[in-house]
């Protein structure tokens, strides 16, 4: 399944593969045929002269030779055959080559003595006189050709140049696929992360969903470049030298061809093992990933109390068991690489050497020194791509590993995004018997049943794990109500698709979260629709623009990862001017002053007031002072409404909100006194 998924992803660039394919088949082709053009050289002109010799009457004969003229009975026509004075003939014994006056068989042992050769054919020997030539005497008969084996040699560098051309191209679109594939596979595991549900998030790390993004893309990437060139490139070769085999020799072909099925078996094999510890190790630096970025998310605390060796230690157990699975793997990729080939070769090695100590070289053999010099040739090229391919298994393996990891990714159910859009609400609110979970069948929200008419400001107080914040998460949809009924001007929202809903929200956290970029690209999220003068409006709105005046680039002024540079203030205000830039008709302030010091409450305060007028705003508060002003008080606890009513009601039945109330401006008497 993984390994169709792979396939489908590469079949969008398809054309680069193809071309690659192409150019891989040509280079292939053209390396092929070397050994053919050296058996050429080696049987037809470097041993050539060993033939029969025609003695002809022409003068214009290529070979002149003892005041004779020869023409070699190979090239000869049958005219030249006929009109032939006689027939010499021309044998090889060790270096060295003699001329015989007349025809003799070319099969049988050869020796020389004195000035005879002797042939021993299957026991009956032959004598005839013979004369042994000089090199100049040998060069004479090599001189017709000369002018051959430099075409041939010719061709066998073009060959070899042609084929380093096609093996360039076709590394070139191979590459361009991988990165173009690697490219689009990143960009939708990137996509998709955003349309995961916030509930997919609650028990995953951060660093996990990383390790996806990057490390497992970048393993696939390995398939695409290194896997895929050398199995593409090993298959074509191997393809094109035994079909070069079988036309030299069958029977020695069929013997190399047994090389296939244990490559097979082995990979089989080696799979079985290599896909658990390539499981093991992925999922430890999935792990890893996470744990260096909670440690780096949380390095103030670890710091701040003393745990760097604890953590240290921590994260030496995890790097010690990613350890011991890379070691497994690396001995099993030890034993797959130059050893199992090597072995293979030299079992091969042998196959051939018995081949022709038996009969292959005998004395009816028709096999030449030729032919057993590309059989070589072919052998060693053969263990080449055997080599690649074998070498190829362990990025083979992790990149199916990590290939299934980022697609159980892309397999999770995201979330629909669309374009529609939809006119601004009023912003009338209702909960209608609202339970909701976090878990099946624990409720953390119990018959939740409110309105909050447009322009009113309703407070949610309570203690913590109240249900304060999942009444803003059900009414966001980051999750969905499990019973009753959210109705935003009297429809429900689960018939408005997310994303209109939340076109006209806005909400402002404890922590106000800031991008890498700019404070005027925080503020407007670089959505067009925020022009940069609304922008300025909008910080000078919320009174932000005293207390950024001082920075140097103003608006423009750099911001760091999460805004790590800006003080908590600076970063609240920028967070509350981003909210009044997108003219939300249901505001949220989910503690919204809580970490902001007396004299910037104080401004935020008078910049809520701007923030609210003509929209639903919810706050979410811990400080029962700054939410005296609101419409409507919902005291929650343990997910159900306890108490409802304004500021002075609630202050009259003197129950919870009372207790909460007078806890809070007992405390801060204490502090001032």
């Amino acid at each position: 399944m993984t390994g169709k998924r792979l396939v489908k992803y590469a079949l969008y660039f398809k054309g680069f593969i193809i071309a690659a394919l192409v150019l891989l088949t040509m280079a292939v082709a053209a390396e092929v045929l070397v050994p053919f053009v050296a058996k050429k050289v080696i049987d037809d002109h470097i041993l050539g002269i060993e033939d029969y010799w025609f003695e002809t009457t022409e003068s214009s004969s290529p070979v002149e030779y003892d005041g004779k003229h020869y023409v070699k009975a190979s090239s000869a026509d049958q005219q030249a055959e006929d009109d032939a004075l006689s027939v010499a003939t021309i044998l090889q014994i060790g270096r060295h080559f003699y001329l015989v006056p007349e025809k003799v068989t070319f099969t049988g042992n050869r020796s020389f003595q004195g000035d005879q050769i002797w042939i021993d054919n299957q026991g009956e020997v032959s004598q005839y006189p013979a004369k042994k030539l000089s090199v100049n005497e040998t060069l004479i008969f090599y001189k017709p050709a000369i002018p051959s084996i430099i075409k041939l040699l010719i061709t066998y560098m073009g060959l070899i140049i042609l084929a380093a051309i096609f093996f360039y191209g076709q590394y070139l679109f191979l590459q361009k696929a991988a990165n173009r594939i690697i490219q689009k596979m990143r960009a939708d595991v990137f996509a998709h992360v955003q349309r995961l549900p916030i509930r997919y998030f609650d028990n995953l790390p951060a660093g996990k969903v990383v390790a996806r993004i990057t490390n497992d893309t970048e393993a696939i990437r390995e398939l695409y470049v290194a896997v895929l060139s050398n199995f593409f490139t090993g298959f074509i070769y191997i393809i094109g030298i035994y079909i070069a085999m079988f036309i030299l020799d069958v029977k020695l072909a069929l013997l190399c061809l047994l090389l296939l099925p244990v490559l097979y078996g082995w990979m089989i094999v080696y799979r079985k093992y290599a896909s658990k510890y390539n499981h093991a190790i992925r999922s430890k630096v999935s792990e890893l990933n996470a744990m260096i970025n909670e440690s780096i998310q949380g390095m103030t605390i670890i710091q701040a109390f003393r745990r760097e060796k604890q953590v240290s230690e921590e994260f030496e157990n995890l790097n010690e068991n990613h350890f011991r699975n890379q070691n497994k793997l690396l001995t099993l990729d030890s034993l797959s690489s130059h050893n199992f080939v090597g072995v293979l070769r030299n079992l091969v090695f042998v196959g051939f050497m018995w081949y022709f100590g038996g009969d292959a070289l005998g004395a009816h053999s028709v096999m030449t020194i030729g032919v057993l010099y590309a059989y070589v040739d072919y052998i060693n090229r053969l263990f080449n791509p055997v080599n690649n391919i074998v070498n190829q298994f362990s990025n083979l393996e992790r990149a199916l590993v990590a290939g299934e990891r980022v697609f159980r990714l892309l397999d999770e159910k995201g979330e629909d995004v669309t374009s529609e859009r939809m006119e601004r609400y009023k912003g009338d609110v209702t909960f209608d018997h609202v339970y909701f979970g976090y878990k099946e069948n624990e409720y953390v929200l119990k018959n939740i049943d409110f309105e909050a008419k447009q322009g009113e400001t309703v407070a949610l107080v309570g203690h913590t794990g109240s249900g304060k914040s999942s009444i803003m998460n059900v009414l966001f949809r980051f999750y969905d109500a499990n019973k009753g009924e959210i109705r935003i001007d009297g429809k429900n929202i689960l018939d408005i698709p997310k994303q209109a809903l939340r076109d006209h929200m806005a909400i402002v956290l404890q922590d106000p979260f800031l991008f890498t970029g700019t404070i005027a690209s925080n503020v407007s999220l670089n959505d067009p629709r925020i022009t940069r003068e609304k922008v300025e409006a909008s910080l000078k709105a919320v009174g932000a623009d005293r207390v950024l005046k001082n920075l140097e680039n103003g608006i423009d002024e750099p911001v760091v990862e999460k805004g790590s540079t800006l003080s908590s203030g600076q970063r609240q205000l920028i967070s509350f001017a981003r909210a009044l830039a997108f003219d939300p008709a249901i505001l949220i302030l989910d503690e919204a002053t809580s970490s902001i010091d007396t004299e910037t409450e104080t401004i935020i305060q008078k910049a809520m007031d701007v923030l609210k007028k003509g929209r639903t705003t919810f706050i979410i508060a811990h400080r029962l002072s700054t939410i005296k002003n609101a419409d409507q008080i919902l005291v929650l606890d343990r997910g159900s409404i306890v108490e409802r009513g304004n500021h002075e009601q609630l202050m009259e039945r003197k129950g919870k909100y009372y207790q909460m109330y007078q806890l809070q401006a007992g405390n801060s008497a204490n502090q001032a006194g």
